[in-house]
């Protein structure tokens, strides 16, 4: 049956209903999905990127130098921080809502129903079908969760990333950093580079095993390619990097390239952009065609939303969707290292099937005041449970000035610019839920948030 009325909010209804069969790991779905749509993941060279942070970061840097390169290049990564179409996209441009009707219509009647696929099976279907269509000569495709078993390892990349690990959403990949990188090692392919930031032990021998089990060459960062700091403040960073070069030869040269500058606040982008820069370096001996001018060009602009981004100045308002304990160190050390004598006022919300005092605990450290709130989605733990926790920080250790709670993100920026003193900052963070309607709220005036919010119990996975 065709989504009831061809419209663009029937076809989000129809995919988060999606959310009901719940998440499935496996590629049985997967598969079987794309050989229904004619193979269309074959069609198009890719770049694989898993990793518990840092994902969407080097896809979309990854993605603004190939674009660079003169390259038609698809970009699928989620979840969304205001409209459903920021996920998918070619040289930097959203689907568009009349292709969402389309895609979802032709791929709802070409499965049959014993299929049953979840919400992420299927929009990674259409994306893959998406890019198919428009003919992209690669994507950049960010894995959903985990990696072995997510509906994107149908590909068969140039290259394969994983950023770094630590422990998130355990429980669907283990409760070990040797679990939960066995998992993400899944992404690598016989023959095919890997590259990677991970740095603890146990991560790292994993993967050495299984990229040596399958002939994958290891691409380490620091041993093999790095980024050293030059200077940072909240509206970018330039760093050096060191890395093989773009030489199509398999020769050891060292390539130095120097004072690149990156429009993203924090250090760990330096990482995020030398996985990137790695990754596309590996793709020129692969075939394709990159310059060293569009490698700096394209760190001029990657779509990176939500990433320490300042969205207002008066008071100077800062977003960031870290969502998990490592994440959250990331955002604080970023924090302390841009404004060492600025008071931050907190605004969190957090989903309530995460590690909420893991993501707290660094960020209360950073805090002058806390603003709890709730973001509109089931998932969502309650302003009262954040404060609960927060206390239970601050009886050991540093405890805020002042801890309040609010219904709703709208209240919670009220209050939060009516506490903010003079030349103080505004922090949100905790999910991508909190910091999409933040964003909303600050400008993003499409109205399609609250169409596109989650409805359903088993959302998106951030």
């Amino acid at each position: 049956m065709p989504i009831q009325k061809k419209s663009y909010n029937g076809a989000v209804d129809y995919l988060y209903a999606l959310q009901y069969h719940g998440i499935k790991l496996g590629l049985e779905n997967p598969f079987a999905l794309m050989k229904l749509l004619g193979e269309p993941q074959k069609s198009f060279r890719s770049v694989h990127i898993a990793g518990t942070n840092g994902k969407g970061s080097t896809a979309a840097i990854t993605a603004a130098i190939l674009k660079k390169s003169g390259y038609r290049v698809g970009l699928f990564t989620s979840p969304h921080l205001v409209s459903f179409t920021e996920r998918i996209k070619i040289n930097g441009s959203p689907i568009l809502e009349s292709e969402i009707i389309r895609f979802t219509d032709h791929i709802r009647n070409a499965i049959s129903t014993s299929l049953n696929p979840t919400f992420f099976e299927f929009v990674t279907a259409m994306a893959f079908y998406y890019f198919a269509s428009e003919g992209v000569d690669c994507a950049v495709v960010e894995v959903g969760m985990g990696g072995r078993l997510d509906a994107t390892n149908v590909l068969t990349p140039e290259v394969s990333v994983i950023t770094n690990i630590s422990l998130d959403h355990s429980e669907f990949l283990g409760e070990s950093i040797s679990d939960i990188t066995f998992e993400k090692a899944g992404i690598i392919k016989a023959d095919t580079p890997l590259v990677t930031a991970a740095s603890h032990p146990e991560a790292l021998a994993v993967l050495e095993q299984a990229a040596q089990g399958l002939s994958s060459k290891l691409h380490l960062y620091r041993r093999d390619f790095s980024g050293s700091l030059v200077s940072m403040d909240d509206r970018r960073i330039v760093f050096d990097y060191s890395g093989a070069g773009l030489s199509p030869s398999h020769t050891p040269d060292r390539a130095e390239y120097r004072n690149l500058s990156l429009p993203l606040g924090g250090k760990h982008q330096m990482h995020n952009a030398s996985l990137a820069i790695r990754a596309c370096e590996i793709l020129s001996r692969r075939g394709f065609n990159i310059e060293t001018d569009s490698i700096r060009n394209g760190l001029l602009n990657p779509d990176c939303q939500g990433r320490l981004e300042r969205i207002s100045s008066n008071p100077a308002v800062f977003i960031d969707s870290a969502h998990n304990p490592e994440a959250a160190r990331s955002l604080a050390d970023s924090i302390k290292d841009i404004f060492p004598s600025k008071k931050v006022v907190l605004v969190a919300g957090i989903m309530k099937d995460k590690d909420i005092k893991g993501i707290l605990a660094p960020l209360i450290r950073i805090a002058d005041s806390v603003v709890l709130t709730k973001p509109d989605s089931e998932r969502a733990a309650s302003p009262r449970e954040l404060k609960k926790r927060v206390e239970e920080i601050g009886g050991r250790g540093h405890a805020p000035r002042s801890i309040s709670i609010a219904n709703t993100t709208a209240e919670a920026m009220e209050h939060a610019k009516k506490i903010c003193q003079n030349g103080s900052i505004i922090l949100v963070t905790g999910s991508f839920y909190t910091t999409g309607e933040v964003k909303e709220l600050y400008g993003n005036k499409s109205g399609t948030l609250l169409s596109l919010r989650e409805k359903y119990k088993m959302g998106n996975r951030t």
